[in-house]
């Protein structure tokens, strides 16, 4: 207890003594001393000027007895204790002492001279000296400062003492009841009051004191109901609930979380959680902080029976320090919804009717595919593989059986795979093969054999079926995923134009071709967008006279800074990209302008226009959009003529015929052109309203061919061609006529028209409008 109150204020009063009383006390004492001291000397200095004077006579005389008698009338004085008289000349030294054995205090001297007058004068006898014993600070004191000072001692200590008690009974004592309360709510846990009522301060303390413990008693009881019931609505809530400290460890798990895990409560309180996690996705769960969703991870956790479930772990934690952090997770079992992603992962990158990679999933596996050939030293061959005539299956047999086709040919197709290749159906009637290998272009060419011979045997009645095939390889063609699909796609393409049916290796000059197919794509779109685009148009003559009959539309591109290019790209890339419905009505509606204004000159009122008409253009709205640029233009819908080719009429498509048949039935006629080049073409003049026959101009060239089997032939063919097309009133019209000879044998042979060199060039309408209004213009030769 040497650091209790107390002993303090006990230690600060007798400080305060010690300080302010005692330097008075002491004072007082020395300033008694001295006043003593001072009445001593001053009654010893007269005493010693009368003694002196009384001493002279004898100390001239060297009376001893005298001397001796007056020394001892002095010692006899007051507080002198001791006399010493001696002589000048040393004859006569006395000394008188009082002092007993005993004294061992100081003495205090004091000494005067011995002077008689004689007739000489005055002379210096000797010497008388007193001692007294030096004051002390008590010694000096009167009965009356005695007493004063007894009181003042009394007085003092009486107040000392009295505030030590007014200590004791006014702060001691409320602070220990205080002390004693706040150490049985300590030891105890219960809330202890202060039994202690007064109006000072600590009587307002202990009030208090009192109060503060009331409202925490409260308060606590509240906090435990709360406690009570955030406990049991965290054992109650059913979800997997548990909190982690700082270093991972579980401090609480709920009821659910033991009843779905299987674990009991002390078996996993201060265990780390990591080590419930599995090894694969620990180090995941362990670094969860650092990922950009927050606090959320997907891990596998281990059941007390050796279960592995998928659980989503969301974790929220309070507390800027580690030591204050709090937290709480909810864990939640993920297993069927992570089992059913994984099925919506498998549907989403799979075709569900052949059970394939779909290209979503093929362009993931495909990168795969590229590291693991990086990582092998291996060379990877990408086979795009597009089917020849599917399509015509699914337009003419119905998508029921090209679907058994498609599941035919992948059961066939699986076959000839090994355990790392991968194939994917990238589209409708698109495949891509993945072939990693050493040497992949020969593992490439073998598969391309296998594929080849997949076709030998129909996939039904009438379902024969081809397909071209694009080889790229990496790292030799392409360097990254997208490139080398990219350049397989390019080489099928390119096998496409050559001819279908087989396999083509991708080469560097594919690009350019690739790029210039870009050219001329971006020309169409400008074209379009600039008015590029013009009806050239080509006079068709009648053979009889060769007066003109009428005009053939013929598409140019002029472009600003090249000029005319090419039609027949322009028209490949166009019909490619589903654009020459957009040019072929640009086409159109500037060819009946052109024969509107044709029709004012004289002699032309009666001549027809000639408008060749792509597949794609063949949609339903081509009749009334037709009827009214037509109308627009007062043009009478007999002077139009629909040209078609082969390729239109071996769609078969129903659509299409409608749309022809509506056509004729508004008034057009019908032009079956490049007659001959086809498949079946003379079923076409049963099945189709056709009006006019084009027989293709290689037939023109070869009837003057130098062999004279190829010129028999050719003029054979013709000549029934002709025979058969007017016993069904058609006319017959020959294309590509280029000299007077071949205009002399077709018009010989009976052919009504033509078209050629020998008559016009194609050319523009503002041209050919100057040459018809000039002289003689019913007649055109070659120049």
């Amino acid at each position: 207890m040497s650091n209790s109150v107390e002993n303090r204020f006990f230690a600060i009063v007798c400080g305060a003594l010690l300080v302010f009383v005692a330097p008075l006390f002491v004072l007082f004492l020395f300033l008694s001393s001295e006043r003593a001291d001072k009445e001593i000397r001053d009654h010893i200095s007269v005493l010693l000027v009368a003694n002196a004077q009384a001493l002279a006579k004898p100390l001239w005389d060297l009376d001893e007895d005298s001397v001796t008698q007056i020394s001892a009338t002095v010692v006899s004085q007051g507080a002198i204790v001791k006399v010493e008289v001696r002589d000048q000349s040393g004859q006569l030294d006395v000394s008188q002492s009082t002092i007993p054995r005993s004294f061992s205090g100081k003495l205090v001297q004091v000494s005067r001279a011995i002077i008689y007058n004689t007739v000489d004068g005055p002379k210096n006898l000797g010497s008388i000296s007193v001692y007294y014993p030096a004051l002390g600070l008590f010694s000096g004191l009167k009965q009356e400062e005695v007493v004063f000072v007894s009181i003042f001692i009394f007085a003092v200590l009486a107040v000392f003492g009295t505030a030590l008690i007014g200590n004791r009974i006014f702060v001691i004592q409320p602070l220990m009841r205080l002390t004693a309360a706040i150490e049985a709510t300590r030891q105890l846990g219960s809330r202890h009051h202060v039994d202690w009522q007064s109006n000072d301060e600590m009587g307002r303390l202990a009030r208090s004191f009192n109060e503060m413990q009331t409202k925490l008693e409260s308060e606590e009881k509240e906090l435990k109901v709360a406690h009570r019931r955030a406990t049991d609505i965290y054992n109650l809530t059913p979800a997997m609930l548990f909190s982690l400290d700082e270093e991972d460890r579980i401090t609480a798990v709920s009821d659910y979380w033991l009843l779905a895990t299987g674990y009991q409560r002390a078996a996993v309180i201060g265990r780390n959680f990591a080590n419930l996690v599995t090894p694969s996705t620990r180090d995941k769960f362990v670094r969860r902080r650092e990922a950009e969703n927050g606090m959320a991870v997907t891990v596998k956790f281990i059941c007390m029976d050796g279960r592995i479930m998928d659980i989503l772990i969301m974790e929220s934690e309070a507390g800027a320090d580690a030591q204050d952090r709090l937290s709480l997770s909810v864990m939640t079992d993920v297993t069927e919804l992570k089992a059913s992603e994984d099925r919506n992962h498998r549907q989403a990158i799979t075709d569900h009717l052949t059970g394939l990679l779909n290209r979503q999933g093929f362009e993931a596996v495909l990168d795969n595919k590229i590291a693991a050939a990086d990582a092998a030293g291996q060379e990877l061959a990408c086979l795009f593989v597009d089917l020849d005539r599917f399509k015509w299956i699914n337009d003419n047999m119905g998508h029921a059986a090209g679907d058994t086709a498609l599941i035919e040919l992948v059961a066939r197709l699986k076959m000839h795979l090994a355990p790392s290749d991968e194939a994917a159906r990238l589209g409708g009637d698109e495949f891509a093969i993945l072939l990693p290998a050493r040497d992949a272009e020969k593992r490439a060419r073998v598969m391309c054999e296998q594929i080849a011979s997949i076709f030998e045997t129909p996939f039904g009645p009438d379902m024969h079926l081809s397909a071209s095939v694009g080889i790229a390889i990496y790292p030799r063609h392409a360097a990254t995923a997208a490139e080398l699909l990219q350049k397989s796609d390019m080489a099928m393409y390119a096998k496409k134009r050559d001819g279908k049916n087989g396999a083509q290796l991708f080469d560097s000059v594919m690009l350019d071709r690739a790029r210039s197919r870009a050219e001329i794509e971006a020309n169409i779109e400008a074209g379009l967008v600039d008015n590029w685009f013009e009806a050239f148009l080509q006079p068709i003559v009648n053979l009889n006279g060769r007066s003109i009959a009428g005009f053939e539309a013929l598409m140019r591109l002029n472009h600003p800074q090249k000029g005319l290019m090419p039609p027949a790209e322009i028209i490949s890339v166009a019909e490619e990209t589903a654009k020459i419905v957009r040019v072929g009505n640009v086409i159109m509606e500037k060819a009946i302008a052109h024969l509107a204004k044709i029709s004012r000159i004289s002699g032309m009122q009666d001549t027809y226009l000639a408008i060749n008409f792509s597949p794609l253009q063949f949609d339903a709205a081509l009749p009334a959009r037709l009827a009214a640029i037509v109308g627009r233009h007062g043009i009478r819908p007999e002077r139009i003529v629909v040209e078609i080719t082969e390729a239109v009429l071996m769609h078969d498509n129903p659509e299409i015929r409608m749309i022809v048949t509506e056509l004729r039935h508004f008034g057009c006629r019908i032009a079956l052109d490049d007659f001959g080049t086809g498949y079946s073409s003379l079923s076409y003049l049963n099945r189709f309203p056709v009006d006019i026959i084009k027989i293709d101009q290689s037939f023109t060239r070869a009837i003057n061919d130098g062999d004279d089997d190829v010129r028999q032939k050719s003029r054979m063919l013709i000549e029934s061609i002709t025979t058969l097309s007017h016993k069904m009133n058609c006319t017959v019209i020959a294309e590509g006529i280029e000299t007077e000879e071949e205009c002399r044998t077709l018009h010989q042979m009976g052919l009504d028209y033509g078209q050629g060199y020998l008559f016009h060039r194609p050319q523009h309408a503002a041209k050919l409008i100057e040459e018809l209004v000039a002289p003689q213009s019913s007649v055109a030769r070659a120049s």
